[in-house]
C-alpha cells in the first residue's frame, strides 16, 4: 500500500465501490477486505473519494510540519494555487497573514514554480524538436505512464513538476529552508517523499483547516489584484496551454483531464496515430479544482474555475529562470509483477464464476471490473474473489433457496401486504388441490384459504406457531405457522399437512370408544350374574364390580 495512504479495516464494508472507480484496478480484495497495490496504484485519490464508509485515509504530515516550526529553521510554504477555489474570497496576501500565525516563515505560491515549468515547456519545444511532448506537472498522469505506458515514457517532459520547481527555488534563495506544499492532491506526497530533499512535507487544504481551526485562526477575507500572475491558471483544465504561447509551427496543442481520457490518449500515443503535439494531461476531471483532497468535497466546476479565472493576471510571474539541468527530471519504468493467465485457465475461472457460455457474461461491472474476463484475470492474480460476482451470488442463493422451497414436504406461501399470494410451493399447491402456481399467483389469498388468520398476524405484528386447523373445504388438517417479515412486510404461511396423523387418531379414539362400549356391556352382564348369585358369592361381587370398572376407567382413558 502507498505510505500516504492507510485502510481502516473495521470500516470496509466490501461495497466493491473502490474498484468499480479505480481507473487502473490497483486494488486487492481479500478476506472481506480492500487493499491498495502500492505496485500498481497511481494515487489519483478516486478510491479516497468514493469510499461511502471512510476507509481510505490519507496520512497527516501536521505534526511532521510542527517539529520543523520547533527546529528554528525558516519554514516556507508553497501554496497550490487551487487554494482560492478552497477558500472563498481569501487570498494569497490572507492566506500568509495567517500561515504566519502558526510559525511559518513565509508563504509563497506554487504558481511561481509553473511559471518556471512553462517556460521550460516552451523551450524543449522550440529546441528540442520533439514529436510529442506530455506535461509532468501531475504526479498521477506521470505514474500512469510509468507503470503501464512505458512505450510513452519518451514523450513526458523531463521537468520538475510546479511544486518542485518552486520548492527547490525557495531553497536556493533562503539557505537551510524548510518547504511544505500545501495543495488538493493526494499524489504530492509521494512525490516528495520519492525525490526526496526538494520538498520536506505535504498537507492537504483539510490538513491545513483542522490546524487553523484548532489554534483558532480564521484567513482574512480579502483579494488583492496582481496582473504578474498567468500561471494561476495551472490547477484548471487547459490552464497550462493558457499561459504558454502555442506558437511553435506544426505543433497542436490540447488538454486532457480525467484518467480515462488520458488512458485513452496514450493508447494513441503508444500506437503512433498521435504526431507533433503537446498534451496538457491532468488525473483529475477539471484538473487540480477537481482534486481528491479539495476540503469541501463536492464537485463545483463551474464556481471553482470562476474563482481560478477571476484570482489570475494577464502576464507571468518575474522568476529567475533556472538552467534546464537544474529542473530536469528523470523517469523510469516502473515494472509491475502481475501473472498472466492463459486461456485455458481464463476459462476455468469462469466456469468457476457460472460463466459457462459466453452469453452467460453479463459484464454488468458490479463487481468493478469491466468484463467478466477481466475479473477472471484478477482472481488469478489474487486481486478478486469468486464471490465478488453478484449475478452470480444471486443466481446461486435462488437456486439453493428455490431447491429448498420446491421439495419441503411442507406447504409454503408468501403473501405482500394486501394479503396476495407471491409465492407457493408444490406442497402447498396439493393441499389446495391447485393445479398450478398461475392459478393463485397475484390474487388475494381469500381465494383459497380463510382470511382472518392473515389479518390479525398482521394487524398484531405477531406470529402463531403450530396452530392445528381443519380446512374443510379440502377435508384436510393442517398444523400451520405464520411469520411476519418486519422489513419485506411479507407474511409466511408455513403448512404441514396432518390430516393422515389426525386420521390416524380419530380411528384410535374410535376404536377405544367401541371397547368401552364392549366393557360397559360386559359389565352390565356381569352385574346382572352377580345379582343373581349374591347370596353365594357375598363380598366377592363387590370387589368384582370395582375391578370391572377400574378396567372401563382404563380403556376410555387410552
Amino acid at each position: 500500500m502507498p505510505d500516504c495512504l492507510t485502510l481502516k479495516k473495521s470500516n470496509c464494508k466490501n461495497c466493491y465501490k473502490c474498484i468499480r472507480h479505480c481507473p487502473v484496478k490497483s486494488i486487492r480484495f481479500s478476506g472481506n477486505q480492500a487493499r491498495i497495490i502500492g505496485n500498481e496504484c497511481i494515487l489519483c485519490g478516486q478510491c479516497f473519494v468514493v469510499c461511502p464508509q471512510d476507509a481510505k485515509q490519507i496520512v497527516d504530515e501536521t505534526e511532521k510540519v510542527r517539529v520543523f516550526l520547533q527546529n528554528g529553521d525558516p519554514v516556507v510554504v508553497s501554496l497550490a494555487p487551487s487554494f482560492i477555489a478552497n477558500y472563498d474570497g481569501v487570498g494569497i496576501d490572507s492566506m500568509r497573514a495567517a500561515l504566519k500565525q502558526l510559525g511559518f516563515y513565509d508563504v509563497e505560491e506554487t504558481a511561481i514554480g509553473a511559471t518556471i515549468v512553462k517556460k521550460e515547456y516552451e523551450r524543449i519545444l522550440h529546441e528540442d524538436n520533439r514529436r510529442v511532448v506530455i506535461s509532468s506537472c501531475c504526479h498521477s498522469v506521470n505514474l500512469l505512464i510509468q507503470k503501464y505506458f512505458p512505450q510513452a515514457l519518451p514523450y513526458l517532459a523531463d521537468v520538475m513538476s510546479p511544486m518542485q520547481a518552486h520548492c527547490a527555488d525557495i531553497k536556493r534563495r533562503i539557505p537551510n529552508a524548510k518547504t511544505v506544499f500545501i495543495g488538493p492532491c493526494v499524489a504530492k506526497k509521494d512525490e516528495a517523499e520519492y525525490y526526496a530533499g526538494i520538498v520536506d512535507a505535504v498537507l492537504t487544504f483539510e490538513e491545513l483547516t483542522n490546524w487553523l481551526n484548532a489554534e483558532g485562526i480564521t484567513p482574512e477575507q480579502e483579494v488583492i489584484p496582481n496582473d504578474e500572475s498567468r500561471a494561476r491558471f495551472f490547477p484548471t483544465t487547459g490552464g497550462i496551454l493558457k499561459t504558454m504561447a502555442q506558437n511553435e509551427p506544426g505543433y497542436t496543442y490540447m488538454a486532457i483531464d480525467g484518467t480515462d481520457n488520458c488512458i485513452a490518449a496514450l493508447r494513441d500515443i503508444e500506437s503512433g496515430k498521435i504526431d507533433r503535439c503537446f498534451i496538457e494531461m491532468s488525473a483529475c476531471v477539471g484538473s487540480c479544482v477537481g482534486g481528491p483532497v479539495m476540503e469541501k468535497y463536492h464537485r463545483s466546476p463551474i464556481h471553482d474555475y470562476m474563482a481560478v479565472s477571476n484570482f489570475a493576471g494577464k502576464r507571468d510571474f518575474d522568476v529567475d529562470q533556472p538552467e534546464p539541468t537544474a529542473i530536469k527530471k528523470v523517469f523510469e519504468h516502473i515494472e509491475r509483477k502481475s501473472a498472466v493467465p492463459t486461456e485455458d485457465e481464463i476459462v476455468q475461472i469462469l466456469r468457476q464464476m457460472g460463466k459457462f457460455r459466453p452469453e452467460q457474461e453479463l459484464n454488468c461491472g458490479t463487481c468493478g471490473y469491466n468484463t467478466c474476463r477481466e475479473k477472471a484475470i484478477a482472481i488469478y492474480q489474487g486481486k478478486a474473489e469468486v464471490s465478488m460476482c453478484l449475478p452470480f451470488l444471486k443466481e446461486k442463493a435462488e437456486s439453493f433457496s428455490d431447491t429448498i422451497v420446491k421439495n419441503t414436504p411442507n406447504g409454503l406461501i408468501v403473501l405482500n401486504e394486501q394479503l396476495e399470494v407471491q409465492q407457493i410451493n408444490k406442497a402447498a399447491l396439493g393441499i389446495m388441490n391447485l393445479r398450478s402456481e398461475s392459478d393463485i399467483l397475484g390474487d388475494q389469498v381469500v381465494r383459497v384459504l380463510d382470511p382472518g388468520v392473515f389479518i390479525e398476524v398482521q394487524r398484531k405484528n405477531r406470529g402463531v406457531y403450530n396452530e392445528r386447523v381443519y380446512l374443510a373445504e379440502y377435508k384436510r388438517y393442517v398444523e400451520q405457522t405464520i411469520v411476519p417479515d418486519k422489513e419485506s412486510k411479507m407474511l409466511i404461511c408455513i403448512m404441514r399437512d396432518v390430516t393422515d396423523e389426525e386420521s390416524e387418531r380419530e380411528k384410535k379414539e374410535e376404536i377405544s370408544r367401541q371397547t368401552v362400549e364392549v366393557a360397559d356391556k360386559v359389565v352390565d352382564k356381569q352385574m346382572r350374574i352377580v345379582q343373581e348369585i349374591a347370596s353365594l358369592l357375598g363380598e366377592t361381587a363387590a370387589e368384582t364390580k370395582i375391578a370391572l370398572s377400574k378396567l372401563k376407567e382404563s380403556i376410555a382413558d387410552e
